[in-house]
């Protein structure tokens, strides 16, 4: 004869009221005589809001640091088209640095150094005397040194026909050093055997700047910096 076998009967409402039985009546200024079951929950309920307060925390600061970057973003796009420009054109770049370093030289090398001075002044002279010009005033002024370069002034007076003039500046411009031509002043002048004209001008000439004029004008630069 088979026997059956009894399958214990779980009360789940009178579970339920013995959990409840241990929630109530509770000393709250006496944590340390709850029953067990409300001693575990209070922790886990203490460890939950502990860890929820910490990521807040982190979240701020992780979200400050976000609107940080993202506000970086317009900028570095910005960035990064110029030089996706410029590395697009490098090859053309190059070339167009080249061709302005070849300029600058080609610029350098008519610029006179100390010694060659002398010898642009004689240029300058021979071109009027060349021309049948009389010069009556030839005055070199005081050197102005400028960052790179260093500038001379030269006060003239010629006298001569209108087109030996003309001719003379012609000349000055197409000396192999850089000269030029300043405050031009063209009166007649009355003299025997005909009319002439006077020229007053300033001529000005630059020479480059030898090593000691350089680092006489590099101490001061370094000077403000300090």
């Amino acid at each position: 004869m088979a026997t059956q076998t009894k399958t214990p009967s779980v009360d789940l409402a009178a579970a339920f009221e013995q959990v409840a039985a241990q929630f109530r009546g509770l000393d709250f200024k006496q944590p340390g005589q709850w029953p067990m079951l409300p001693k575990v929950a209070s922790w886990l309920l203490l460890g939950v809001l502990v860890v929820v307060l910490l990521w807040l925390l982190l979240l701020s600061d992780k979200k400050d640091e976000l609107e940080a970057e993202g506000n970086k973003e317009p900028g570095l796009r910005q960035d990064y088209r110029g030089k996706l420009a410029q590395a697009v054109n490098l090859p053309e770049l190059r070339k167009q640095k080249q061709q302005v370093e070849e300029y600058v030289t080609q610029l350098e090398k008519q610029l006179p150094g100390k010694a060659e001075m002398d010898a642009l002044l004689t240029d300058i002279n021979q071109a009027g005397i060349g021309r049948g010009l009389q010069f009556e005033l030839f005055r070199p002024g005081a050197v102005a040194v400028r960052d790179y370069y260093a500038e001379l002034p030269i006060t003239i007076r010629v006298s001569g026909r209108y087109h030996d003039i003309g001719a003379f500046a012609a000349d000055v411009a197409n000396l192999s050093r850089i000269v030029t031509l300043h405050d031009l002043s063209i009166a007649g002048v009355q003299r025997e055997g005909g009319g002439n004209l006077s020229m007053d001008a300033v001529a000005r000439t630059y020479r480059y700047l030898d090593s000691s004029e350089v680092a006489a004008q590099k101490k001061p630069a370094a000077g403000a910096k300090k």
